[in-house]
């Protein structure tokens, strides 16, 4: 497996990370990381405990700019976007507007097609996960999830991302409780996101964060997804969603081996001299 030592997930004490974005480059020079990547959650427009303030992004790129003149690790500039329909910003706005070497895109809140409310089906809290859907779904699973993947379609469809972060994450706090992976009507979702991922050539990040949180018994995307991702050369990338320094690279040797048994025999990687990631 060729694989350039990278983290390009990485958030900090600008969002909801617990490190400084120092702390997470003196970590990655300990761990002898090639690129590291910061990608705090993109401002959003409702008050929340997780979102980089849009007053802060000046302040977040010129902090990356500084340490960059302090380490020979090349450091890039992005941001975890959120896509939620008409509430969130234009991916490239972000990008433009600071200069951004690359965006991360996912769906972390769902919006009901007809109703108020977002259903956060992220965080530590299963019960978070599972109020929003007796809320804002009345426990109708199926539409539930169906929104999450109709929206990730949305997101694919019409937004410019490199990246699609952990887009099977729908699963984390289900738990094969309300569904499993292997219904149907979930395989034709899941298939579809795959298809729109070629067709928009976007990268998949399989994102080692559900082991080591112990909040998911595996990748995200599961195993399935991966094989057919490899059978349609679609290029991938592992990266730890780190949110402390400690983090950076926890069970990326997994996900590498995982990869190789999926058929994928390298990752992709940002070339600076291209400006843009390679496959």
């Amino acid at each position: 497996m060729t694989y350039y030592k990278a983290n390009y997930h990485t958030h900090s004490l600008y969002c909801d990370g617990k490190s400084t974005l120092e702390e997470h480059v003196r970590e990655a020079e300990k761990q002898g990381l090639q690129q590291l990547g910061f990608s705090s959650h993109s401002p959003v427009p409702f008050e929340n405990s997780f979102a980089i303030l849009e007053e802060k992004v000046p302040d977040y790129v010129h902090e990356i700019d500084e340490l960059q003149q302090k380490t020979s690790i090349k450091l890039l500039k992005s941001l975890e976007c959120d896509f939620v329909p008409g509430m969130t910003k234009d991916f490239d706005e972000w990008r433009t507007t600071y200069q951004l070497d690359y965006i991360i895109g996912g769906v972390h809140l769902v919006r009901p097609p007809h109703g108020d409310g977002l259903w956060f089906i992220d965080g530590s809290k299963q019960e978070t996960y599972d109020n929003g859907l007796l809320d804002l779904f009345d426990n109708n699973v199926k539409t539930a999830v169906t929104t999450f993947w109709e929206q990730t379609f949305e997101m694919l469809e019409t937004q410019h991302l490199d990246i699609i972060a952990h887009f099977d994450k729908i699963k984390m706090h289900n738990r094969d409780r309300f569904f499993t992976e292997n219904e149907q009507w979930y395989k034709i979702l899941a298939d579809k996101a795959i298809q729109l991922i070629k067709r928009y050539d976007v990268i998949i990040e399989v994102n080692t964060r559900g082991l080591y949180k112990k909040r998911c018994e595996h990748f995200y995307p599961s195993t399935e997804l991966l094989m057919k991702a490899r059978k349609a050369d679609i290029p991938v990338l592992v990266s730890s969603d780190a949110h402390k320094a400690e983090e950076l690279t926890l069970f990326v040797p997994e996900a590498l081996a995982e990869l190789e048994r999926c058929g994928f025999d390298h990752t992709a990687y940002f070339d600076v001299e291209k400006g843009r990631f390679v496959y």
